[in-house]
């Protein structure tokens, strides 16, 4: 008797070394030892968050697994049955990723997921949409982060967010690899012997024999799937700056107050005053206190070359933003001077927080050129096997960083992704699966908090719970681009 206590006291222990921890690594280490200790298997997906559930009888535990058992009892997953033979490959650990392989696990499918990092470390902080916030909070988000949206926060970090999808999706059996790159799709090589497979670095046995019907690509703007044809959207110049400063989390600085975004036509007059008393000329600002001081902000070029951020001035954005034509020393002066002014000084010693490189964590971007891709998938056919291939993420559309787009519009991807996986496992004919997800990508730029359904628990991976006036045939199959659908 007292062995099985200590061997369950033993088990609780190792599942709020789970919960707490604080790296990507940590993480992954301590949830191997809590399935080494209760004897479970996390590659067998199809009964494993089950097994995990009948072996650790812990309160803490319950309550995540109601918030789970919720999610997973919504009749569009049918019990986790609908995607039962589908075989899943997601790539990026990024939130978008992370989000898709939460849907596809429920939804019952073997999914595998890659990523060429080791760790999360990325500081920069995400505005959250009110579904978003009620979306995280139903998968239990505030049981892996005590701080989540507390308050009136409505943000967080992107790397705090990573780690609570890692543990979700770990505890759904999702199998994830770190520190493993994507050199690309390899096709089936003889007919009907072989599926469809990935190339990977460094060579993995068991992943390079993982057959797959479907590819999820959330790697990112700088990886998109060969197939697909990319949009460049431009503007007028503007030049973006994103700060991390050292959160101490003192009194003091629990005093600073955020700025959510203001934007010059708003507020002229601090505008007016920061350019008159520090030379400083923006557009907006925003200011998030998280696990660091998060500044963004939309710079004039012309303030930028007064102070010598940038040495020469070039018609060129790509070559005005060369590295050889930015001074990193003025860049961090110019940061700190704005952080400083538009919280009234009252933040303490302001320290840069350090970036993956051990570098002050300060960056400057060109977001006049956005880009987005024409179509959503498409799918392709070698030697009679098919392959459905989806983006989802900064590869589909890039995100406008000042209004907090990114996460809200990745998030609905992800789901508009899970529910066409869902249509393909229940074989709906390729043109018309391909024609109703390309409908629904139609609306997928134009989506703001106002004009996506305000029912927000009534959220799903159908389409028509979050967009109001959606038109699922509004593209008929004739009209799917002949490219997406590859033979």
């Amino acid at each position: 008797m007292a062995d099985q206590q200590g061997h369950a006291n033993q088990a609780h222990v190792l599942f709020e070394n789970f919960v707490a921890a604080k790296t990507c690594k940590e993480v992954r280490q301590t949830f191997a030892e809590l399935c080494r200790h209760l004897e479970v298997d996390p590659k067998d997906y199809q009964h494993f968050y089950i097994r995990l559930k009948e072996r650790l009888n812990f309160w803490k535990a319950k309550e995540l697994w109601q918030k789970i058992d919720k999610r997973a009892s919504h009749p569009d997953y049918e019990q986790g049955k609908t995607c039962a033979k589908t075989k899943c490959l997601v790539l990026g650990a990024g939130p978008c990723g992370l989000r898709t392989a939460v849907e596809l696990a429920l939804l019952g499918a073997r999914v595998v997921l890659l990523d060429k990092r080791h760790s999360f470390s990325r500081n920069n902080v995400l505005h959250l949409w009110p579904y978003t916030i009620r979306d995280l909070r139903n998968l239990g988000a505030k049981k892996f982060y005590g701080r989540f949206c507390s308050g009136s926060l409505d943000h967080i970090s992107i790397r705090q967010l990573q780690l609570i999808l890692l543990k979700l999706v770990l505890l759904l059996g999702v199998e994830v690899h770190m520190g493993v790159k994507f050199n690309g799709l390899v096709e089936p090589q003889e007919s009907g012997a072989t599926g469809w497979t990935a190339s990977v670095h460094p060579p993995s046995r068991p992943l390079s024999s993982y057959q797959f019907d479907v590819f999820v690509s959330a790697g990112g703007g700088k990886f998109v799937p060969a197939g697909f044809k990319i949009k460049e959207l431009r503007g007028k110049l503007a030049i973006g700056i994103t700060a991390n400063f050292v959160n101490r989390h003192s009194a003091a600085e629990a005093q600073v107050q955020e700025i959510s975004g203001v934007a010059r036509i708003y507020n002229q007059k601090f505008f007016q005053n920061l350019q008159t008393e520090m030379g400083i000329d923006l557009e907006n600002i925003v200011y998030y206190k998280d696990d660091t001081h998060y500044f963004v902000m939309t710079a004039k070029k012309h303030s930028l070359l007064k102070k010598g951020v940038i040495k020469q001035d070039y018609g060129d954005a790509e070559q005005l933003l060369a590295p050889a034509n930015v001074s990193q020393e003025a860049l961090l002066r110019y940061a700190c001077d704005a952080a400083r002014f538009s919280t009234g000084g009252k933040l303490p010693e302001l320290e840069f927080a350090l970036n993956h490189a051990g570098q002050p964590d300060v960056a400057m971007f060109d977001f006049t050129s956005m880009h987005r891709a024409e179509n959503a998938s498409l799918v392709r056919e070698r030697r009679g096997q098919k392959l459905l291939i989806s983006l989802v993420g900064d590869c589909l559309v890039e995100p406008f960083w000042p209004l907090g787009t990114g996460i809200a519009r990745g998030f609905l991807a992800a789901f508009d992704a899970a529910w066409m996986v869902r249509s393909w496992a229940k074989g709906v004919p390729h043109l018309q699966l391909l024609a109703e997800r390309e409908s629904v990508y139609q609306l997928l730029s134009q989506t703001t908090p106002e004009n996506t359904s305000k029912n927000h628990s009534a959220y799903s991976i159908d389409p028509r719970t979050r967009y109001p006036n959606v038109n699922l045939s509004s593209i008929k199959p004739k009209q799917t681009p002949c490219d997406a659908w590859q033979t």
